[in-house]
């Protein structure tokens, strides 16, 4: 069966074949390390996690991915002028922006990146660069435009030309004439275009203090650091060469920053396309408005640990969307989505209490399952063969013939193990004491203490002599 997938790039779908049989070579816009991501980050990084999965599990592709961490060089509202993101975080948590400083922000918030990745049940790409250890292939990208003529040198920096690169605009659709000052591009009277874009900015004027900086590309000129640009196009071309199948990221990167990848990239190779295939999370929404940073409307993981659910709830929600549906985060919709993830999961334990058994019906589940997911991830429609296979194999007490389905459904959407994290202090508490009292045969004890559980937020089920628990 063939994989079919939305393309950004030419605005419909197309059958997936990547450009050596077997292999895949793909690379995900990673965060920028000033503060925790959001749940709107983690929809995107969802998104590439699934068709990673999809690919290797539903057609045994071997995918070689890649992740990067932005540790310098983004600057506020995604412009060419402003102030890092990651410096601006270190003036607000130390007082002071110092080499020490910037990295600490840096590294303090990629561990809780890894951290929430880790908690969501990412797969691990197979590299993660930060942007920071790829400076000598950002220059020599920079240089050879330089020389090439895609790129010119003004007071405050190297910007790429773009009216250089016929095809500018064919990803995001803005054609040249179309481009507005100050429309996420800035207003500089010293660049020839105002979509023109930085390669490279100098340390001088309103970046003079800029700590972290190297020798800059361009004889003569004063030492600076990278656009966020370029970091993408240099960390893609290093690990996964010239040319990749795939490239993922959220809405909000299409323009600029995917725009430029595409152009600077095409530049240097000379090769066309740069990616095969752009894949983009449409946005996560509160209320009426796209959830960021910026606006102040954001939860991180940590918010819905607090609210009583577990990451893998959160997964199953982003998850249970489709990737070009605008999704309304609401809590509603988080307990919705906790209790389906539930009914799976029961359903997973009587699957593998039940005794191996076989059946020609479960091939059928199987194939509406493969289907749902190669029309272009469409992870609703999988779900709902999810629960009606579930409806079937209780009625036909087929639950035997189902063991291999759970695995390619686990391996799918990897939000169905069993839940990871420990029960709280008072919980367990209250569990010793009611084993007790029905050691003791003292039933009434038994069924408060049951009651007193469920108001912290979990169900006790007696199986045998056993206890199971689940949080509600």
């Amino acid at each position: 069966m063939s994989l079919v997938l939305y393309n950004t790039l030419t605005k419909k779908e197309e059958e997936f074949v990547p450009s050596k049989k077997g292999k895949v070579t793909m690379y995900t816009c990673g965060p920028t390390v000033y503060g925790r991501p959001h749940i709107g980050n983690y929809s995107s990084f969802l998104m590439a996690d699934l068709l990673r999965r999809w690919l290797e599990v539903g057609h045994g592709y071997t995918v070689t991915h890649v992740k990067n961490i932005t540790d310098v060089g983004h600057l506020v509202a995604d412009r060419d002028t402003g102030e890092d993101k990651v410096e601006k975080q270190a003036r607000e948590e130390f007082g002071k922006v110092t080499h020490e400083s910037v990295i600490a922000i840096a590294r303090k918030y990629e561990a809780e990146f890894l951290e929430d990745e880790k908690a969501l049940n990412f797969k691990e790409p197979a590299h993660r660069p930060r942007a920071t250890e790829y400076i000598d292939q950002m220059r020599e990208m920079v240089i050879y435009m330089l020389k090439s003529g895609n790129a010119y040198i003004t007071e405050d920096g190297i910007y790429f030309d773009v009216t250089t690169s016929p095809d500018y605009g064919k990803l995001s659709g803005n054609t040249l004439d179309s481009v507005e000052s100050g429309s996420r591009v800035d207003v500089n009277e010293k660049k020839k275009h105002p979509a023109d874009f930085a390669l490279w900015k100098f340390c001088v004027g309103q970046n003079e203090h800029h700590a972290l900086r190297w020798k800059s590309p361009g004889e003569g000129t004063p030492e600076g650091f990278p656009g966020w640009h370029i970091e993408c196009s240099a960390m893609s071309r290093t690990l996964l060469g010239d040319q990749i199948d795939i490239h993922t990221g959220g809405e909000d990167n299409i323009f600029p920053h995917h725009e430029c990848e595409i152009a600077q990239s095409e530049a240097v190779t000379g090769k066309k396309p740069f990616v095969k295939l752009w894949l983009h999370r449409r946005r996560i929404q509160m209320g009426e408005e796209k959830m960021s940073k910026s606006l102040g409307n954001v939860l991180n993981l940590t918010d819905i640990k607090d609210l009583g659910f577990e990451p893998q709830d959160l997964r199953y929600y982003l998850l249970s969307v489709h990737y070009r549906t605008n999704l309304k985060f609401t809590q509603k919709g988080l307990e919705d989505a906790h209790k389906a993830r539930r009914k799976i999961l029961e359903w997973m334990s009587e699957v593998e209490a039940a005794k191996k058994s076989t059946s020609k019906e479960i091939d059928a589940w199987v194939q509406k399952f493969t289907e749902a997911l190669d029309a272009d991830l469409n992870t609703p429609a999988a779900l709902a063969v999810v629960f009606d296979c579930m409806t079937w194999s209780r009625t036909a007490n087929a639950l035997g013939a189902c063991h291999s389905f759970i695995g390619l459904v686990r391996d799918t959407f990897g939000c169905f193990t069993s839940q990871s994290a420990a029960l709280p202090l008072a919980v367990e508490q209250l569990l010793e004491e009611r084993m007790r009292a029905r050691a003791a045969k003292d039933f009434a004890k038994s069924d408060t203490l049951r009651a007193e559980i469920a108001i912290l937020g979990y169900e006790v089920r007696d199986v045998g002599e056993k206890q199971e628990v689940r949080h509600l």
